[in-house]
């Protein structure tokens, strides 16, 4: 499968180097074209000539951003996800690590879902740390992989993608249930930052119901 990633930090080199390992083809564009450039060159990703020529070209489109720059990077990319997959990795994080910015109200998935009308957006990987998802089995177990989304097609391809690289995905529900999936992140985040933790903690539904598992 193509996939273009936007953003070449610790969520989008991981997600990269996983999929790569899979067998999908991965371009990666940032804002640092010369970090971009050696992240690339390390995990074997090629680089988009640009990010609208990168989303025009990939089966599916993995927002591995800050939180804070969707609203920037999806006026660029608009006009090209029409009908295409488009993953949310990000997590909606204040500043000062006070809490989600989206507090009481929309999620941030449910946010960039009205600034990407066309496309069939998919929030994925935000309940896992960058350690998790560049090497699934850390652990020694298969951790979860949840998924919220409102177009089966696209949740179906995004599952895949998880087993892919050895996770186990499990359907939380329409993509209004992404607001539970970023406080459920945030739990885990806050968890780390108050502890010093190592930053590698994940989830695991135990007696998941079986019609939750993902196809």
């Amino acid at each position: 499968m193509k996939i273009a990633i936007i953003g070449s930090g610790n969520v989008g080199s991981a997600l990269g180097r996983s999929l790569i390992g899979a067998g999908h083809e991965v371009s990666l564009t940032a804002q640092d074209e010369t970090k971009t450039a050696t992240v690339a060159d390390e995990i074997g990703a090629s680089v988009g000539t640009s990010v609208v020529a990168a989303v025009e070209a990939a089966d599916v489109v993995v927002l591995a951003i800050p939180y804070g720059a969707v609203e920037i990077v999806a006026a660029e990319i608009v006009g090209a996800t029409a009908g295409k997959t488009v993953i949310d990795t990000t997590n909606p994080v204040r500043q000062d690590f006070s809490g989600l910015a989206t507090e009481g109200g929309p999620s941030g998935a449910e946010r960039i879902a009205a600034y990407l009308p066309g496309a069939h957006l998919v929030k994925a990987f935000n309940t896992l740390f960058a350690s998790i998802q560049g090497n699934t089995t850390v652990h020694g177990q298969i951790v979860d992989g949840l998924i919220a989304g409102d177009d089966a097609v696209a949740k179906a391809t995004v599952a895949s993608l998880m087993k892919s690289i050895g996770l186990r995905p499990v359907d939380a529900g329409p993509l209004a249930s992404a607001r539970e999936l970023e406080s459920l992140a945030w739990l885990n985040i806050a968890l780390q930052a108050r502890t010093g933790g190592s930053w590698n903690s994940s989830f695991v539904l135990v007696g998941a119901p079986e019609k939750a598992i993902a196809a």
